[in-house]
């Protein structure tokens, strides 16, 4: 027997509630110098309550071919991958500002 989702009130199948939250986040993306001039791409902006963020830092790590963590609510990349991250957010739906 499916499940009704607590927060749409539609059967599990179809709730939308992941695809509203993504609609209604803007996503901050900005690069950050590190140590030794080393470069940084930050992913700002994400309700963690909303979204897995590990599963999406997975995901744009493994677009960017960098490495990278998830902490404090924002995703870090290795590396200036500003135009790249923009273009996989805004692909899974995400509004994306780029600073």
């Amino acid at each position: 027997m499916a499940g009704i989702c607590a927060t749409c009130g539609l059967p599990d199948e179809l709730c939308v509630c992941e695809e509203i939250a993504k609609e209604q986040q803007i996503i901050h993306i900005r690069s950050d110098t590190r140590r030794y001039g080393k470069f940084m791409t930050i992913v700002d902006g994400l309700d963690a309550g909303d979204i897995d963020i590990a599963e999406l830092a997975r995901t744009l790590k493994n677009k960017c071919a960098a490495g990278g963590t998830a902490k404090d609510g924002r995703i870090e990349l290795q590396g200036d991958h500003r135009k790249r991250v923009a273009e996989v957010l805004e692909g899974i739906g995400y509004r994306v500002e780029v600073s």
